[in-house]
């Protein structure tokens, strides 16, 4: 049974892989004020980035769908792995080597499964490799390659390797490197045969496809011999590292490229994406056997932050099949804020043909934005039609006009409705704009959202606090701003409200979130344990959390940024002090109800004693009125 691993191991994990870092392997990330970051959150759908990274305090949090924590977290939630995996995976990359009680350290029987499916794919890319360089029998593969303008360095650099003609070659090197048969049979790298477990790829030229953390999760097979009978490419299968919906070939290569021009180039197959690489267009990424869908639209547009500059270029051949690709790629156009373009090649001709026939750059040429997707769409609807008859410029404006509907920004629907009445060469432009207003209208009247409202819908409706009475708490009303202002300042600068902060009763903070997360802190050591500068501050803090919910929290006040530009001790004594005469002011209400309940036939000795009370809390509340700080 696979030990546990060494706390101090996990936190030399935590202090080792800075959390930006990690993160922008998944997402483009930039410059959110205060020293965080911001970027589209990879946890559910967003039009603006409401996902911040907070490098200093390793800690991410969305302010959209809630989800945060650290590293470890992240990798846990964005990958699907169990806690122990996630840190073997980042102790990985960071080159430690991790303790393990209970049962020593034994890494082949103690890696959870996704991590042992990972590792078996990397294992085989190496070995594919290694086939395609040395191998008599793979020069078939290599003479493929140069037909296609791919030298051995082109080779190297997409790891493309060879998968011998022999049943077992594979399978058995790998059961030489500890992988049981079971691991074989669950990774797609085997399949089962008459006598046990034989190859699933034979005599075939391999692309590993990678993850978008550069993790080989699959592999895509070109069929080389002629009694070959298999399709011409055969991927792997689904597993539980390989969904073809959610994976795009070159995305470990070409994302930095993509994030930092707004720019991505969609392509139809491996040697379209190397052609492009080779030829300088390093944002061209492929599906890998399956359509362009959404899963691979959330991939791009996390990437791309859907700015206003962002475009999406699509290459497809000139024949039917293409023209079908790309209307299909225009159905999921609008899940883009992206300016998004077809480029067709003169013809008809691949990138990876064009290059061959044309040069590198033919091929840059090429990607530069041509036709819009939506006019390429539109053109192919009304291609159908006799637009010389009435009655055929009538019906494909009837087929038309919906698709135009569609586009939300109300700006660009009219002007797209304006260039489709030109098309139609119908000359009353004013005829096809309220038409397709008009469908629009019915649109948002049957439930849709309104055209212009670029908003995220959330997944999910988050389930909110509530007061005493039952109305929903806001934890937004300024009546609790300083509670909020003074536990982001106890938890991201517990240096500045130390040791006063923790002199503060649970009491003091009314808003119920507010409290949990202020007992979580004393139950932590304290600011004062914080102020030491200890990493592990606040992973203390969000394990002492009673629930999820509050843990959530926890990560959302480290995250957020401070009200004021300067942070000093000034700014964190004026919070300190509001929070202080905030309980103060309840507590003399409280008791100035008590002395009217008492009346004038109280106990003496007990109504004396209550307006005692009440002075010493009057001459306090004046205290810290003209002191401020001095007074607590």
């Amino acid at each position: 049974m696979a030990g546990r691993i060494n706390d101090e191991d996990v936190k030399a994990v935590r202090d080792a892989v800075p959390i930006d870092a990690v993160v922008s392997e998944y997402l483009q990330l930039r410059n959110a004020g205060g020293g965080n970051l911001k970027g589209l959150c990879p946890f559910h759908d967003e039009k603006s980035p409401s996902f911040q990274v907070s490098p200093s305090k390793g800690f991410f949090h969305c302010f959209g769908c809630q989800e945060g924590g650290d590293t470890i977290t992240f990798v846990m939630k964005i990958d699907h792995l169990t806690f122990s995996e996630a840190v073997e995976r980042l102790a990985g990359q960071a080159g430690i080597t991790l303790r393990y009680e209970e049962g020593g350290y034994n890494p082949s029987h103690q890696r959870g499964e996704r991590i042992r499916l990972i590792e078996a794919h990397k294992i085989a890319a190496q070995f594919y490799q290694e086939q395609l360089a040395t191998s008599p029998e793979a020069e078939t593969g290599r003479v493929f390659l140069a037909e296609r303008g791919f030298d051995q360095a082109a080779a190297e650099h997409f790891s493309v390797g060879y998968s011998p003609a022999g049943w077992d070659h594979l399978t058995r090197y790998l059961r030489g490197k500890g992988f049981s048969d079971k691991e074989l049979i669950t990774s797609g790298l085997s399949q089962d045969g008459r006598r046990g477990p034989i190859d699933r790829f034979r005599g075939r030229l391999m692309w590993p496809i990678r993850d978008i953390g550069g993790e080989v999760v699959g592999f895509g097979a070109r069929r080389l011999r002629e009694d070959d009978n298999g399709p011409k490419y055969l991927n792997t299968p689904e597993t539980a590292i390989y969904k073809k919906s959610q994976v795009l070939y070159g995305i470990d290569l070409a994302k930095k490229d993509i994030a930092k021009s707004s720019r991505a180039v969609v392509v139809e197959g491996y040697t379209d994406v190397m052609a492009c690489h080779l030829a300088g267009v390093t944002t061209a990424i492929a599906t890998c056997g399956t359509a362009f869908g959404s899963d691979h639209i959330k991939i791009l547009r996390r990437l791309l932050m859907d700015n206003g500059s962002a475009r999406v270029i699509f290459t497809f051949d000139g024949d039917a099949a293409g023209q079908k690709a790309a209307l299909r790629a225009f159905e999921d156009d609008q899940k883009f804020a992206a300016e998004t373009f077809i480029a067709i090649a003169p013809d008809g001709m691949d990138p990876c043909d064009l290059r061959l026939a044309k040069g590198d750059d033919a091929v840059a040429d090429l990607v530069q934005p041509r036709t819009p997707l939506f006019e390429f769409a539109l053109r192919q609807i009304v291609s159908r039609y006799d637009l010389e008859t009435p009655a055929g410029r009538a019906s494909a404006l009837d087929e038309a006009a919906p698709v135009v509907a569609r586009i939300k920004n109300t700006g660009a629907q009219h002007e797209v409705a304006v260039q489709l009445a030109g098309m139609l060469g119908i000359l009353d432009t004013q005829f096809v704009v309220k038409r397709v207003a008009q469908l629009a209208r019915w649109a948002r009247d049957k439930g849709g959202r309104p055209q212009n409202d670029r908003r995220p819908q959330p997944s999910y409706e988050e389930p909110q606090p509530r007061t005493p009475s039952g109305a929903p708490l806001n934890l937004r009303n300024p009546a609790y701003a300083t509670e909020r202002e003074l536990l982001k300042l106890a938890l991201q600068r517990p240096e500045l409200v130390s040791p006063a902060f923790d002199a503060y009763g649970v009491d003091e903070f009314t808003a119920p979130p507010y409290a949990a997360v202020r007992q979580a802190i004393l139950e932590a050591g304290g600011a004062e344990y914080g102020a030491q500068g200890p990493q592990e501050y606040l992973v203390r803090v969000r394990e002492a959390a009673p629930d999820d919910g509050v843990r959530a929290m926890v990560t959302e006040l480290a995250v957020e940024a401070i009200l004021r530009r300067t942070v000093d001790e000034a700014y964190a004594g004026e919070q300190l002090v509001w929070v202080r005469r905030r309980a103060v002011d309840r507590r003399i209400r409280d008791v100035q109800g008590s002395l009217a309940r008492l009346g004038q036939h109280a106990d003496p000795a007990r109504y004396a004693a209550v307006q005692e009370e009440l002075m010493v809390l009057q001459r306090y509340n004046r205290d810290l009125q003209d002191r401020g700080p001095g007074a607590l």
